[in-house]
């Protein structure tokens, strides 16, 4: 089994947002050391408690601090932006980083509405061009064009040895179907989803397209995992995460609060029965539980690869997380 980082470079209480990126260089090379195939940076914007904006910024620090470890964006927002750029940016990045560059595109907005038209007035619309727009950026990084199309001659330079690697995120069978199509490796969001994963899985390797990019479907499966040497403990740490996300649909999620201040956090009724199911949806536990549940994921969804985020409030219960992760799974 692979395992695999998703970092939202979050911001904890008491910290700065430069902190929190510095962080996330950590993060990154303690991923390497650790034997972690990739580290992926998400897009948001405007979201209290998350740094990471444009991750395409953050990946050329990161790919300076480390040396083998495949970076990428996990995702990129496609609508908001026009292929060419993309492909420039990504190229940029896959020449000064060899062989180790992913681009995982999406379609979700990334925030709310209002940022949504501080970045783009056609939103919406570029998400029902979503196909389109996924053709047009393979086409730059593939050398695609046809010879009477008005951009054959146009070249999204720096024009590396290997392209970026191309990765469709979702969380339904509409991203797996678009992926399927395209011929481009697949990552289900699982974490954040409430459809059915397997499903999509299922839909996207019997409707798969070999393409230049991908002789056969090649697939990872992202959640959120939270390991400790005891389960009480690891319990204790998703707290943190569990109270961060209850504030933020209250509009109040501006950092990740501590374990103690989240424990003197009172809930509602209604917020009682959110909390219990934003935990039920986490993976939580020891090294040998989660072993095991990695391992039943692994064969109910099909894949060989395992894209963890994990949000605490402590930055080296974090990493200790992904480190006993890698010593139960990767060692």
């Amino acid at each position: 089994m692979k395992l695999s980082i998703l970092d939202q470079s979050p911001i904890s209480e008491g910290l700065s947002a430069k902190e929190a990126l510095q962080q996330s260089i950590q993060l990154a090379k303690a991923g390497e050391a650790f034997g972690y195939t990739r580290y992926w940076l998400t897009e948001h914007h405007n979201l209290g408690g998350l740094a990471s904006s444009v991750p395409e910024i953050l990946l050329g620090v990161i790919g300076a601090h480390t040396e083998k470890i495949k970076l990428g964006s996990g995702a990129l927002l496609l609508p908001y932006y026009r292929p060419y750029k993309v492909a420039e940016t990504f190229n940029t990045l896959a020449t000064l980083f060899p062989n180790r560059m992913d681009l995982g595109i999406g379609r979700a907005p990334g925030g709310a509405a209002e940022a949504s038209m501080a970045l783009a007035n056609n939103f919406l619309e570029n998400v029902w061009k979503m196909p389109e727009l996924v053709a047009e950026l393979i086409q730059f990084l593939h050398d695609e064009f046809p010879d009477s199309h008005a951009f054959s001659t146009v070249k999204p330079a720096p024009v590396p040895d290997v392209p970026p690697e191309i990765w469709m995120l979702g969380t339904s069978k509409k991203s797996a179907m678009l992926a399927a199509e395209n011929g481009v490796a697949y990552a289900f969001g699982e974490f954040m989803s409430e459809a059915d994963g397997k499903a999509s899985m299922k839909s996207y390797r019997e409707n798969f397209k070999k393409s230049r990019m991908l002789a056969s479907p090649k697939t990872l499966l992202t959640v959120t995992a939270i390991c400790a040497e005891t389960e009480e403990r690891a319990r204790e740490l998703a707290l943190s995460s569990s109270i961060w996300k209850i504030r933020s649909a209250k509009g109040k999620g501006a950092y990740i609060p501590s374990i103690e201040e989240a424990k003197k956090e009172i809930l509602s009724s209604e917020e009682k029965q959110v909390k219990k199911q934003i935990e039920q949806k986490m993976l939580i536990g020891t090294p040998e539980q989660l072993k095991e549940r990695f391992q039943a994921l692994q064969n109910e969804y099909e894949t060989d690869e395992i894209m963890i985020t994990t949000t605490t409030h402590c930055f080296e219960d974090k990493v200790n997380s992904y480190r006993l992760l890698a010593e139960e799974i990767l060692f």
